[in-house]
């Protein structure tokens, strides 16, 4: 069996900054080409492997939401109104990212997926988070996902698109687009974990086709280790997130983020760690 144990190593700790960051809003892309940078986790197999993972994460709210997802899913086939909405909000705030992700997915990897543009978005994310959590998180009118429209929905789909910059984050884009349309912030974080199931699994699909699903036997096993470390630490991660969110603000994440930032663009001005 080939199975190497560096790369193991290795994909665990992404695996476990995938866990860690998905769903909250810092940006898991953008950690995972930080950390993988620096422990030289790079090339073809990354690529499909940081996919995978986050199918990973992506199974963990799949999970923890199984009870909404499974009864939406009944009403829609049953053509209940509340379950035909559901999916429409999702599929609706969904189309903008997928359409312009595809258009530009090319150009995306080629010029941004690098730790300087990455610093760049954690540290415009940080200050935007900052200036719409306090001027929009408490004039929230809609405080269950259930009651998010259509036009709320097509909002937040569009704020989506700001995560195709590495570093902006997907969590806080949507749930920054759902502060602004009057959404709470709980709501907002639920319907951005449900909205990450098309988002991601399209993603997933579109890297996959590129970059191929022919893997060595021993890559195929640190794919399922990966997948199932990811999957285990978000289902630690959102749950505590959410608990988190009811009482605390956003802002501890922002300045975390614009702390990140500015240490990795010094680190690309003065050194070569991130080369």
């Amino acid at each position: 069996m080939d199975l190497n144990i560096i790369l193991v190593l290795k994909a665990v700790i992404i695996a476990i900054v995938e866990g860690i960051t998905e769903f909250i809003p810092i940006s898991s892309t953008g950690h995972m080409i930080i950390v993988g940078n620096v422990i030289n986790f790079r090339g073809t197999f990354a690529t499909s492997f940081e996919v995978v993972i986050q199918l990973g994460a992506i199974f963990a709210i799949i999970v923890l939401y199984w009870g909404k997802i499974w009864s939406s899913v009944v009403e829609l086939f049953k053509l209940k109104p509340s379950g035909i909405k559901f999916w429409t909000n999702i599929i609706i705030a969904f189309i903008p990212a997928a359409f312009f992700g595809f258009l530009l997915n090319d150009k995306i990897d080629e010029y941004l997926f690098n730790p300087g543009t990455v610093a760049i978005g954690l540290i415009v994310g940080g200050i935007l988070l900052i200036i719409i959590e306090n001027k929009f998180r408490h004039k929230h009118i809609t405080k269950s996902v259930d009651k998010i429209s259509i036009k709320q929905s097509l909002k937040i789909g569009c704020f989506q698109c700001l995560a195709l910059w590495p570093g902006m984050s997907r969590s806080a884009s949507t749930i920054m687009g759902g502060w602004i349309c009057g959404v709470s912030t709980i709501a907002a974080t639920e319907f951005s974990f449900f909205l990450a199931i098309p988002t991601m699994v399209g993603a997933a699909t579109l890297t996959l086709y590129k970059t191929g699903t022919k893997f060595s036997n021993g890559e195929i096993i640190t794919l399922v280790i990966g997948f199932v470390v990811a999957f285990l630490v978000a289902m630690l991660v959102v749950e505590r997130f959410v608990a988190y969110l009811k009482t605390k603000p956003m802002k501890v994440f922002a300045i975390y983020r614009i702390i990140v930032g500015i240490v990795l663009l010094c680190l690309i001005k003065f050194t070569t760690i991130l080369l």
